[in-house]
């Protein structure tokens, strides 16, 4: 991939979650918790800029107003298309790759993003992710894509889900489109046992549980810390364990 094609991030963040309402909001070692994930996202080496994709519901002016402040780009487009939402901020910012991450995973990896990027920029695929099929615990969850794919898939796509979800129509659509995907390298599958996303109060408690050990000072945590802090503290493990069977679902 040439060097001057650069790769933005795009976080969709909405205060209306129907699970745990402003759960990006909430806070965390005195940090909103969407604000923990973008400062983990800034440590990734090959994404070039980060765009908060909120909606122009008023709800969502503290997501727009937080996202600004902090110096971060931020766009408002539709409450239920996320691919119209997607489509509009790439189109606005002219950028031809596009990294889809949702504001409910806020201990996403920054190495991982970068596992999945340089997937993408070696191959000759118009999308790559690590979750078809998932092996990463729930939560690193990464996708990348030519602007083509979202593009083609804004102009074809009619189902509510797949305007919902944004890439349902790439990725589903095999014959259409160069798919590709990494998987963890020691052939562990994560995804069946570890729930580190953030739909209903306990995700958040044991989210907040894990910042509390492992972010002193700011510090950025890796996934092989996080595992190993769960190891040791069974206590935290535990806390949203009876959850992980919704990992198939959500």
């Amino acid at each position: 991939m040439p060097e001057n094609n650069k790769v933005i991030a795009i976080v969709q963040a909405h205060m209306d979650s129907t699970r745990l309402p402003g759960k990006v909001m909430k806070e965390i070692c005195g940090k909103p918790m969407l604000l923990l994930m973008l400062e983990r996202l800034s440590h990734s080496k090959l994404l070039n800029h980060i765009i908060v994709a909120t909606t122009t519901n008023k709800n969502d002016d503290i997501i727009y107003e937080t996202a600004k402040k902090n110096g971060y780009g931020v766009f408002r487009g539709s409450e239920f298309d996320c691919l119209d939402r997607h489509y509009q901020v790439a189109k606005k910012f002219n950028v031809d790759f596009i990294c889809k991450i949702t504001s409910d995973c806020p201990i996403i990896d920054p190495e991982v993003i970068d596992q999945v990027i340089d997937k993408f920029q070696n191959g000759s695929y118009d999308y790559v992710s690590n979750v078809h099929p998932a092996t990463f615990p729930n939560g690193l969850d990464v996708e990348i894509f030519r602007f083509s794919a979202l593009e083609q898939a804004w102009k074809e796509s009619t189902d509510p889900t797949e305007r919902e979800h944004t890439t349902t129509y790439i990725w589903s659509n095999p014959s259409k489109f160069r798919l590709g995907n990494v998987v963890m390298h020691n052939g562990k599958n994560l995804f069946q046992s570890e729930r580190w996303t953030v739909d209903y109060q306990e995700d958040f408690e044991f989210i907040k549980a894990i910042y509390e050990n492992l972010y002193h000072n700011g510090r950025i945590f890796l996934m092989d810390e996080i595992l190993n802090l769960l190891r040791k503290r069974k206590d935290v493990w535990k806390i949203n364990q009876h959850l992980v069977s919704f990992n198939m679902v959500h």
